[in-house]
């Protein structure tokens, strides 16, 4: 290999270092002068699209209704319950705690609420089925006691109404489905 004079080297760190330094400059600027990319468009949905479906939900406003119909009905027969309805993927809503509930009902009737939407039948019902299936009751955030009872629409769960704290299932169940029927009115 031929021995370069200092000259030829100085000259050609320098000629690499500006050609190096020139396509930084040239990316960075080609990257700064570049329009910004256009926002991506709002995706319409098309409901004959069978990767999408439509469903329907409870609004607050019902859902106070029907806990308040719950509440109401309970409290006409002197019970002290607490009130929860859930929506269609099983997330509170609302849930009221009547006077002088019990502090294990605020919970029950949540778990009851979940567990009537999530098999869109009553919970009374669902119990029943333990005998068959015992192993139902070990899933998380249920509960197989009668006192919940699911919203339909067009046969579909769209809501779940649970009250506990009636020293029977069978009036929990009666002012859940209370709550529930406010919702048709």
């Amino acid at each position: 290999m031929k021995k370069m004079s200092l000259r030829t080297r100085v000259l050609t760190g320098t000629v690499a270092a500006a050609a190096l330094g020139a396509g930084t400059f040239g990316a960075v600027s080609a990257n700064a002068s570049a329009p910004a990319a256009a926002p991506a468009a709002a995706v319409k949905a098309d409901t004959a699209n069978r990767n999408l479906q439509q469903s329907t939900h409870l609004t607050v406003d019902a859902a106070s209704k029907a806990a308040q119909a719950a509440l109401d009905a309970a409290e006409k027969e002197h019970q002290k319950v607490a009130v929860s309805v859930v929506d269609r993927n099983g997330n509170t809503i609302v849930t009221l705690r009547g006077d002088g509930a019990g502090p294990q009902a605020y919970e029950s009737a949540v778990k009851k609420a979940y567990t009537a939407v999530s098999w869109n039948a009553p919970t009374s019902e669902l119990a029943e089925r333990l005998d068959q299936t015992p192993n139902l009751k070990d899933i998380p955030g249920t509960l197989f006691l009668a006192g919940g009872a699911p919203v339909q629409v067009k046969g579909a769960p769209v809501a779940g109404v649970g009250v506990a704290g009636a020293p029977s299932g069978d009036l929990d169940e009666k002012f859940a489905q209370a709550g529930a029927a406010a919702l048709a009115k």
